[in-house]
C-alpha cells in the first residue's frame, strides 16, 4: 500500500461523504482510507464503512490520527479531516511529487469552499504565511499533512498530552530530521464552517495569538485553560458577538452589496446607460453607510 489517508472525526454524517466522494473518484488507486472515530453519536461509522474506509476508535484529534496512523499500512500518511475535499487527481500528484522531490513531510496551499471573496483573501494570506515562514517556523494545518510513516514513527506521532496545536508541534518536530516542503501541485478544498462559528476576523486573532503564547510559554497542553477547544460541534451555531465580529458582518454585507451592484449592471446592459449611473450612485451611498457603520464600531471602542 503507498498511501494510507487517515481522517479523525466526530459527528461529521454530513460532511463526511463529500470527502469520500471525493476520494473514491481519484484515478490514483494504491491507497486505503481510516477513519478513526471519536465515538459519533450519529451515522459518521456507518458511512465511513458503507464507503469502505475501516474504522477504528479514535478521540481528539490527534489520538484520533495516531491511532489512524497505527492501523495504517501505507509507506506515506495523508492526515485530511472531514470537512475538506480533494481536488481530482490529488492523490496521484501528491504522491509523485513527493517520491520526485524526495519529500518527507509536507502540506500544501488550502482554498475555501466559499462564493466570499474575504474568505478567499483570508486563506491567501494564510497560504502565503505559512510558505513564508516554512524555513524558520514551519508549521501545517492538521486537515492537510503528508509524511512518511518512517518519519513519523520516528518522531513517536502527534503528542497526544497538546490541547491545540499538536499539528504544528508534529510539523516543528519532523522537521528536525528532514524539512517540510509545500506541495505545489495541488491543493485542498476546506470548510469555513470554523469561521462562520468563531468569526472570520476572531478565528484569526485567535491564532495569531496561541502562536504568541507557543512562542514564548510552550505547547498549551490538556489542563490548560488559555483557550477553549471542542473536537466537532462546528455547526450548532454561532457564538456571541464581538466587536471583531461585528467588523466581519459588515465587510461581507458590503461585499454582497457590491456583487448584487455588478450582476444588476450586467441585467441591464449598455442600452440602459443612464439608469445604471443613477443606481451606481444609490449603491455608492449604501456602501459609504456600510462604511460608516465600521467607523462607529471602532469609536465605540474608543
Amino acid at each position: 500500500m503507498k498511501i494510507s489517508i487517515v481522517i479523525p472525526t466526530k459527528d461529521e454524517e454530513e460532511l463526511l461523504p463529500g470527502l469520500l466522494k471525493s476520494i473514491n473518484s481519484q484515478d490514483f488507486k494504491d491507497y486505503e482510507v481510516i477513519v478513526a472515530d471519536a465515538f459519533s453519536t450519529d451515522r459518521t461509522r456507518e458511512i465511513a464503512a458503507e464507503a469502505g474506509a475501516i474504522v477504528v476508535d479514535g478521540g481528539m484529534p490527534g489520538a484520533g490520527r495516531n491511532a489512524g496512523a497505527r492501523a495504517a499500512s501505507g509507506e506515506f500518511l495523508v492526515f485530511l479531516d472531514a470537512d475538506v475535499m480533494i481536488p481530482e487527481n490529488f492523490i496521484k500528484n501528491l504522491y509523485n511529487e513527493m517520491q520526485e522531490r524526495y519529500i518527507d513531510v509536507a502540506t500544501c496551499a488550502i482554498k475555501p469552499i466559499t462564493d466570499l471573496q474575504l474568505d478567499r483573501v483570508i486563506h491567501r494570506l494564510i497560504n502565503m504565511t505559512i510558505l513564508a515562514n516554512m524555513h524558520i517556523d514551519p508549521k501545517a494545518f492538521g486537515f492537510c499533512i503528508f509524511i512518511t510513516k518512517r518519519l513519523f514513527n520516528r518522531i513517536g506521532g502527534f503528542d497526544e498530552t497538546i490541547k491545540v496545536a499538536e499539528d504544528n508541534d508534529l510539523v516543528k518536530r519532523a522537521s528536525e530530521y528532514r524539512p517540510l516542503r509545500y506541495i505545489n501541485s495541488s491543493f485542498v478544498h476546506v470548510s469555513v464552517r470554523r469561521f462562520e462559528k468563531e468569526g472570520r476576523l476572531a478565528y484569526m486573532a485567535k491564532g495569531i495569538g496561541l502562536n504568541v503564547y507557543r512562542t514564548f510559554k510552550g505547547e498549551i497542553r490538556f489542563g490548560n485553560d488559555v483557550v477553549s477547544y471542542n473536537f466537532g460541534g462546528y455547526d450548532k451555531g454561532k457564538e456571541n458577538l464581538k466587536t471583531l465580529d461585528k467588523i466581519e458582518e459588515q465587510l461581507i454585507k458590503a461585499e454582497k452589496r457590491y456583487k448584487k451592484h455588478i450582476e444588476k449592471i450586467k441585467a441591464w446592459g449598455a442600452a440602459e446607460e443612464g439608469k445604471v449611473d443613477e443606481r451606481h450612485k444609490k449603491f455608492k451611498k449604501k456602501l459609504k453607510g456600510s462604511v460608516r457603520e465600521l467607523k462607529d464600531l471602532f469609536q465605540a471602542q474608543d
